[in-house]
């Protein structure tokens, strides 16, 4: 043990005599291929020494678990957790049959203590590692959010879609009554009179598909038994199926008795089919619209949230980019969050990365929504401060425990379990905000009101660091 640790930096330079009174206290451990040493978010209370074998660093994500690293021989795992006393940020688990030396905390103090050297592989070691970490769990956390908003858009998209579907499938069938409808009204005598009330009756149709009325489903059920008791009394076939039309229409028994009046024998019948099949005609037609208006304004909330084809710096709208971000978190705040908006009318243009403020949004908006378990009130306020655009998103959750709140922007910090969140989302918004914007993000919080506060300057780029 003394000749192998002696080979390893973080302990090549440590005294002989500490060095041989560490092989004394360290322990041996032995672990089969495909056990597991420690799990993420469990107690760091050991670090570990690879004499032989290999062990594979994992996390959890959005997406399944996600390999970090492998590591052989001469490495050592577990250290930062260990240094820290804090839950270990990934799991480790053997990729074969491997021995290691177990270092416990008060072992590895005496080590940085007692040699200067060893502090400083050490340094080295954790730094190394971390920013290789952080390097791809933020390309992780990236592309989760983009599943996420893949996912939510897709979700969004398929309502609309389905309805366009739909109504087109039914829409051949309703254009061939209404072509025989028409036909057949050509082929009757009508007077003057009648005429007008057949013109009047094919605008109550167009009309009434545009604007359907909104009737109480009580009421509605109430005027379709007395409308089909009356057709079926005057010797209508099928009133059933007429009746939910006609009430669609705003006719109700007294209109049609009217309309009855003056018509013929046979000639009732036959045009209230025709109303049907004009009102059907165009209610699918305006269905049609509804749906592929829809599905337009979600690829343009889309194309405006990525800032397609645009410069990377340009001219932002905040109040466009925080909609762009509620139309592409819709299906999230479905469930029953009320979002309020209190958007200062005259608020100006900045000079910012759209793109990479979405993201911005895309997070506390999404962290808001997740810590009121889908259901409270989302408020969104905006003012201007001089030269500084402000930006508050609140939330009615039950708040982030004063305990934790100094390490909310933390790299890897995270309050949600694993595999659900990496706990780069708030670090990245911060760097966003701050470093590339020149900005400020905090918060405040406590039970019922979580607010988080963003300063953006209108230009960034006349802004320097004593300026925020």
């Amino acid at each position: 043990m003394f000749n192998f640790l002696r080979k390893i930096p973080l302990f090549s330079e440590m005294p002989e005599d500490d060095l041989w009174q560490l092989c004394g206290l360290i322990e041996t451990t032995n672990i089969a291929a495909g056990d597991v040493l420690f799990t993420e978010n469990s107690l760091g209370d050991r670090a570990y020494v690879i004499k032989e074998g290999q062990l594979e660093i994992v996390k959890s994500g959005a997406d399944g678990e996600m390999l970090l690293a492998v590591r052989s021989t001469g490495e050592v795992i577990g250290e930062m957790a260990l240094l820290e006393e804090n839950p270990r940020m990934a799991g480790v688990r053997a990729r074969t049959d491997s021995t290691l030396f177990t270092i416990t905390k008060d072992q590895l103090d005496h080590l940085i203590a007692t040699s200067p050297s060893a502090a400083q592989a050490l340094f080295k070691t954790i730094l190394t590692r971390w920013r290789s970490t952080q390097g791809r769990l933020r390309q992780s956390e990236k592309m989760a959010q983009l599943g996420t908003m893949t996912a939510g858009v897709a979700h969004e998209l398929n309502n609309p879609a389905a309805a366009v579907k739909r109504a087109a499938d039914q829409l051949d069938e309703a254009l061939e009554r209404f072509v025989q409808a028409e036909a057949g009204l050509k082929d009757m005598q009508f007077s003057a009179e009648q005429e007008t009330i057949i013109s009047q009756a094919y605008t109550l149709a167009k009309e009434s598909a545009a604007h359907p009325p909104q009737i109480d489903s009580l009421v509605r059920s109430d005027l379709q038994e007395e409308i089909e008791d009356w057709l079926f009394g005057i010797g209508i076939d099928e009133p059933w199926e007429l009746a939910p039309v006609l009430v669609d229409l705003s006719l109700a028994v007294p209109d049609l008795q009217k309309m009855n009046d003056a018509f013929e024998d046979g000639q009732f019948s036959y045009i209230l089919g025709w109303m049907c099949a004009v009102y059907s005609v165009n209610s699918l037609v305006r269905s049609v619209g509804l749906g592929a208006g829809r599905i337009s304004e979600i690829v343009k909330a889309l194309k405006s949230y990525a800032y397609l084809d645009q410069a990377p710096v340009q001219n932002v709208d905040i109040h466009q980019g925080l909609d762009d971000t509620l139309v592409i978190l819709a299906s999230k705040l479905k469930s029953g969050v009320t979002v309020s908006k209190a958007y200062a009318p005259d608020l100006p243009l900045i000079q910012a990365y759209g793109s990479e403020l979405n993201q911005v949004w895309t997070n506390l908006i999404d962290n808001a929504i997740d810590a009121m378990d889908g259901e409270g009130e989302l408020t969104l306020r905006t003012h201007q401060d001089k030269d500084w655009v402000v930006v508050e998103i609140e939330d009615s959750g039950e708040g982030i425990p004063k305990e934790i709140q100094s390490q909310i922007f933390d790299p890897f910090f995270t309050t949600k379990p694993p595999g659900v969140g990496t706990g780069l989302g708030l670090d990245i918004s911060y760097n966003i905000v701050v470093q590339k914007h020149r900005g400020n993000l905090q918060f405040t919080s406590e039970p019922g009101k979580t607010t988080f506060e963003i300063r953006l300057p209108v230009n960034f780029e006349k802004k320097s660091g004593a300026d925020r």
